[in-house]
């Protein structure tokens, strides 16, 4: 016996639908590419969106061809989001700070037949125009000048395609499970990889993020996604944005920390969400300025490893509770939030934080697991450390348009992280598998030495590498930058380990570096600091 309940598809049109129907007058405040401040609502974006769908079907778009973005975040980035999904498209979002060549591929790799382009990229596209093999109309996000005119001819303005559109325009039916956005990996080796999501993906993925023991959104938020809308959907923030009425505020491209921090007290913001070299940025210029934050309540950080000393200044400096999130492309990108449990509340302040500091608990609708490299299960005892892997609604199934079988062991997709999980499945990242250090058969997390680094007054960025030795095998290397008006030893540097890890995994030495170099999402490059310093400790022997 089935069920007699309304049958209706998990689409993305349908967020944006209840968006205008519930709280169609709640604020979407955005910073122009070129400057200024656009106001919106939820109402107008819905309304806007829907002609821009009626537009990209005039234009001969077939159901499932892919309309690519190359745009910062902003209001007219949020109506293509809904817009090109909505019509039955494919949004796929671009990375603008991955190289030529890589932005060629991935063009190519999905057949973009659409591209939305805020003005600060046209030189980027110009130059490679004519090696993109299936695009067909550029839409530049804002006015067209003369300028843009001169660099990609025959460029459409944003506003007037939208304009063409019809008001009229009602959101087409299908299936839930049709694709509806395309976001590639930034991996430091090989070709880039693509996540194909569904519209229902999408939409569970939403569920969770607006969920207590997640993100909790709200209608009483005012929130502020400083992570980029071309890394991984802006973590999902638009769409949840959507569904509970969120007043946004969308950044644009300055996100020095002074802009963030103007930004966040101007606007009322309550929670921003982003990568831990943002927020850096951000205490930086409060510690400046000596200004305080009193509207945000929560921060989410996420894309790498957070330090602990970070959680620490926003808690105890600006009482400001962080959210430790992890993800990954290929998993839409949510698969755990450290949040407390009630049993947790009777912890002291020291014990929360170390909760705290862990990457959590995966929401409903993700599975975790950690396996030994012979696929046997080990247990969640919070002590066994292996590889991870996950299963659930919203992780992908197989890369897009690759001949190669998908990656998966028994149905579950190996993360490529090594992990352990305890008894209430709250998650602790020891490192990636790539980057584990393995010292005479014993293995040393440089996620664990990087933290412990990034809490030292004297370094403002670092990270850890395994050096090749010649006893061990493998020994810990510190890269280190040091901190503006410091300048600490070496033996400074190593002594800041000392009681706080055994002593057998303090790193060997320190290279003092200008800066770290890392990708196009902020990750370090840990597979070129290998090349130029994997030697180091057999040159000093």
């Amino acid at each position: 016996m089935l069920g007699q309940m309304m049958q209706q598809p998990l689409l993305i049109s349908s967020q944006i639908t209840h968006a205008a129907r519930y709280h169609g007058d709640a604020e979407i405040v955005s910073v122009e590419t070129t400057g200024g401040v656009h106001r919106t609502t939820w109402g107008e974006v819905e309304q806007r969106s829907r002609q821009l769908a009626s537009a990209l079907l005039q234009l001969g778009l077939d159901h499932c061809d892919r309309a690519a973005t190359l745009a910062w975040n902003n209001y007219r980035h949020l109506e293509v989001y809904f817009g090109v999904s909505g019509a039955g498209l494919v949004c796929h979002t671009i990375n603008p700070r991955l190289f030529p060549e890589q932005l060629v591929y991935i063009f190519n790799h999905a057949e973009d037949k659409v591209l939305f382009i805020d003005k600060t990229f046209l030189p980027l596209i110009a130059a490679i125009r004519d090696k993109l093999d299936h695009l067909k109309h550029i839409v530049l996000m804002g006015p067209v000048d003369e300028e843009a005119e001169k660099q990609v001819p025959g460029i459409i303005g944003y506003d007037d395609l939208v304009a063409r559109g019809e008001r009229n325009f009602r959101w087409p039916e299908f299936d839930e499970n049709t694709a509806s956005s395309l976001c590639y990996t930034s991996g430091t080796t090989g070709n880039p990889k693509g996540a194909l999501y569904s519209h229902r993906s999408t939409v569970l993925h939403s569920y969770a993020v607006v969920m207590p023991d997640s993100l909790g959104l709200s209608g009483r938020d005012c929130i502020m996604p400083v992570v980029p809308m071309f890394h991984v959907n802006a973590w999902g923030i638009p769409y949840a944005a959507a569904m509970v009425g969120a007043k946004l505020v969308l950044p644009g491209p300055n996100l020095d920390g002074d802009s963030l921090k103007n930004l966040i007290n101007e606007h009322q913001v309550t929670l921003a969400a982003g990568v831990p070299t943002l927020w850096q940025g951000l205490i930086g210029s409060l510690k400046k300025s000596g200004e305080k934050v009193p509207s945000l309540n929560r921060t989410v950080i996420g894309g790498s490893a957070c330090p602990p000393s970070m959680i620490a200044t926003f808690r105890d400096d600006y009482d400001v509770d962080t959210l430790h999130a992890w993800g990954m492309t290929e998993m839409s990108p949510i698969g755990s939030v450290s949040t407390l449990l009630h049993k947790h509340l009777s912890l002291s302040a020291d014990e929360q934080a170390a909760v705290r500091a862990k990457q959590g608990r995966p929401p409903f609708g993700v599975a975790l697991k950690i396996m030994d490299d012979d696929g046997n299960d080990l247990p969640n005892d919070g002590e066994a450390q292996g590889n991870l892997y996950a299963q659930g609604h919203w992780v992908i199934d197989a890369y897009f348009n690759v001949d190669t079988p998908a990656p998966h062991r028994d149905g579950w997709f190996p993360t490529g992280d090594i992990a352990t999980l305890d008894g209430n499945g709250i998650l602790t990242i020891k490192d990636r598998s790539k980057d584990v250090i393995k010292s005479g058969g014993e293995w040393i997390s440089s996620v664990e030495l990087e933290n412990l680094a990034m809490g030292m007054d004297e370094l403002a960025d670092a990270a850890v590498i395994a050096a090749r030795h010649a006893k061990w095998d493998e020994r810990p290397l510190l890269i280190a930058v040091k901190a503006e008006g410091q300048n600490p030893s070496e033996q400074d540097i190593l002594a800041g380990f000392e009681g706080k890890v055994a002593s057998w995994q303090i790193p060997d030495a320190v290279v003092f570096v200008e800066q770290l170099p890392r990708n196009a999402t902020g990750k370090v490059l840990k597979n070129k600091l290998r090349d130029e310093f994997g030697d180091t400790l057999l040159n000093q022997g």
